[in-house]
C-alpha cells in the first residue's frame, strides 16, 4: 500500500526506545523527515543514529516534557529544524504505580498528569493551528489502560488524554486533520521488561492472567498501526482509540 507521506515532516516524542523508536524508524522508511525527542540524550542519540543509518533524516531534541518549559523547547526546536509539522506522535508517557514505602502522593499525581496528559496537550496546541490552516495533519496519541485493579496514577491521566483527543478530533476534522489514539497492551519495551515486569516469571504470569495471544507484543507491531494512522489512506479515520494488545482481557485481570 502506498502511504503517501514521503516528504512529510513529523515529531515523535518519547523516541529514544521502544515504541517511539519503532515509530520513528517506520516513518523514516516512508520518507518522512523527523524530529525525535526524549529526556535521555544517550538513548536518543542511539535511536537517531539508527534512523540515519537506515537512510532516514532525523534531528534530536533533548527535553523534559513534564514541564511547560520542556514542551516549549520541543516545539521551538522542532519548528526551527523542520519549519512545520504534518505528523505528531505524542508517545511520551509512563506507567505510574505507587512507589514502595512512604512517598509524596501529590507529587505522584502531578508528575503522572504532567507526563501522560499535559505534555501531549502542551505540544499539540501550538502545532495544531498550522495543520488546520494547511488543510492536512495527523496526530496520534499513545494512551494506555484506563482502569486497573492496582493503583496507578497513569490511568486517569490516559483517560483524560483520550477524552481531550476526542474533542480536538471533532474540532479539526473538517480541516483535514485527524486525531486518533492507540492503546498499547503489554509490549516488549524497556519500561516493561526492565522496570514493571523485570523477570520472566512475572511476564509469564501477566500473560497467563489475560493475554489470549500468549505473548507480549513487539514495538514494530504497534508502530505499524501508528504509521498507518499517520498516512494519507487513513484520512477518514478520526476520533478513535484502537488497542494493540493481543486480545488483552483488561477487565478480567484480578
Amino acid at each position: 500500500m502506498e502511504l503517501g507521506i514521503a516528504g512529510r515532516r513529523a515529531l515523535v516524542t518519547g523516541a529514544s526506545t521502544g515504541i517511539g523508536r519503532a515509530v520513528a524508524l517506520g516513518l523514516a522508511a516512508e520518507g518522512v523527515e523527523l524530529v525525535m525527542s526524549s529526556r535521555d540524550p544517550k538513548r536518543l542519540g542511539e535511536s537517531v543514529d539508527a534512523v540515519r543509518a537506515a537512510g532516514g533524516v532525523a534531528h534530536a531534541v533533548t527535553a523534559d516534557v513534564t514541564t511547560a518549559e520542556g514542551c516549549r523547547h520541543v516545539v521551538d526546536q522542532t519548528l526551527a529544524a523542520l519549519g512545520q509539522i504534518d505528523i505528531l506522535i505524542n508517545n511520551a508517557g509512563n506507567s505510574r504505580p505507587p512507589p514502595a514505602g512512604d512517598f509524596d502522593r501529590e507529587a505522584w499525581w502531578e508528575e503522572s498528569f504532567a507526563l501522560n496528559f499535559s505534555a501531549a496537550r502542551r505540544i499539540t496546541e501550538p502545532l495544531l493551528p498550522g495543520m488546520r490552516a494547511r488543510g492536512w495533519g495527523r496526530i496520534v496519541n499513545l494512551t494506555g489502560a484506563m482502569t486497573s485493579p492496582r493503583a496507578n496514577a497513569a490511568g486517569p491521566a490516559k483517560a483524560a488524554l483520550w477524552s481531550w483527543s476526542r474533542t480536538i478530533s471533532a474540532e479539526s476534522a473538517a480541516d483535514g486533520v485527524t486525531v486518533n489514539c492507540v492503546q498499547p497492551g503489554r509490549i516488549n519495551t524497556p519500561q516493561i521488561v526492565e522496570r514493571l515486569l523485570p523477570t520472566e516469571e512475572a511476564r509469564q504470569a501477566e500473560i497467563d492472567r489475560g493475554i489470549p495471544m500468549g505473548r507480549f507484543g513487539e514495538p514494530e507491531e504497534l508502530a505499524a498501526l501508528v504509521i498507518f494512522l499517520a498516512s494519507e489512506p487513513a484520512r477518514y479515520i478520526t476520533g478513535t482509540q484502537i488497542p494493540v494488545d493481543g486480545g488483552l482481557l483488561r477487565m478480567a485481570l484480578p
